[in-house]
């Protein structure tokens, strides 16, 4: 058999020959005259060697050959329409690569949510997940190094909220509470801003949201607390806190969480206001890839 046997359109007039019975029918049905369908069922008998029809009084009626190409013939029509299908399905698939700056927990950011509603939604995009301080990530969308990314603002007027460049949506706002290791309550308790300065503090890069934060509150007294430890990770934080080394700003959930577990002391007159905020560049917002992850952040976070 040449490929011409082959021909799709010779393939759907065999097919609706058999099942229409009728070759007018058949021509109906695929929009041609009843000449063009002889000729095209004639074509596929020649090149196939065997006679495919009968005709009787009531019309065409299938050979046993004829009905044993039958379902073959179908399969391959069948073939074809999932194949051109499955063209179709990919040509409106989005793809390519994800950049995400991710901060704290997993859980906090909702991240294997969001992660999730991205795969079912977007399957062929590819993602990195790059962990870093809230103000590396920051820094990062601004230039480009990072598509999407997780980010912790001081108020309304912070970075993300405030700049032109960047699409900015709030995601949750949450409270910072002052913390001190387990028995020093009578140095952190009744204690303002001031009297906590003078206490040692585990301190942060520039470019956590801790620094930020603490900048705020003490840059207008003109304080600089005394720094006991650098550090650049929450783990790493609360295990100087339990081991007594120095105050620090914990989230209020787990603040209350290792004050209850582990005796850690909460300052009672002072805490600091915060943002969750998920961050682009405004001028990437509607690329597809981009556009999928703002859609699937919408769909884990609502």
């Amino acid at each position: 058999m040449t490929a011409a046997a082959l021909d799709l359109q010779i393939l759907r007039a065999f097919v609706l020959a058999a099942r229409e019975g009728s070759v007018s029918r058949a021509a109906e049905r695929l929009h041609l005259t009843q000449p063009a369908v002889s000729l095209q069922l004639k074509r596929l008998a020649e090149e196939t060697g065997l006679q495919l029809f009968t005709r009787t009084p009531h019309g065409l009626a299938l050979t046993a050959d004829g009905a044993a190409l039958l379902p073959q013939a179908e399969r391959v029509l069948s073939a074809v329409g999932d194949l051109q299908q499955a063209a179709r399905n990919l040509q409106g698939t989005v793809r390519g690569a994800l950049r995400i700056g991710t901060i704290l927990d997993p859980e906090f950011t909702r991240l294997g949510v969001f992660l999730r509603e991205l795969v079912e939604s977007a399957p062929q995009i590819e993602t990195e997940l790059r962990h870093g301080m809230s103000g590396t990530v920051l820094a990062q969308v601004l230039r480009g190094e990072l598509d999407v990314g997780f980010h912790l603002d001081t108020d309304d007027d912070g970075e993300a909220a405030a700049s032109p460049l960047l699409a900015a949506r709030t995601l949750t706002r949450f409270t910072y509470r002052v913390v001190a290791p387990a028995g020093w309550g009578p140095q952190v308790l009744g204690r303002d801003w001031k009297a906590l300065a003078a206490l040692p503090w585990l301190g942060t890069p520039p470019e956590s949201a801790h620094h930020r934060l603490l900048n705020k509150v003490f840059g207008p007294l003109g304080l600089s607390p005394r720094r006991a430890a650098l550090v650049d990770q929450e783990a790493s934080m609360l295990d100087l806190l339990k081991s007594g080394v120095g105050l620090s700003l914990l989230r209020d959930s787990i603040a209350i969480r290792e004050s209850q577990s582990h005796g850690l002391v909460m300052a009672d007159r002072v805490q600091l206001d915060c943002a969750l905020r998920f961050v682009s560049l405004a001028a990437r917002r509607n690329e597809p890839v981009i556009a999928s992850a703002w859609n699937a952040l919408a769909r884990a976070w609502n």
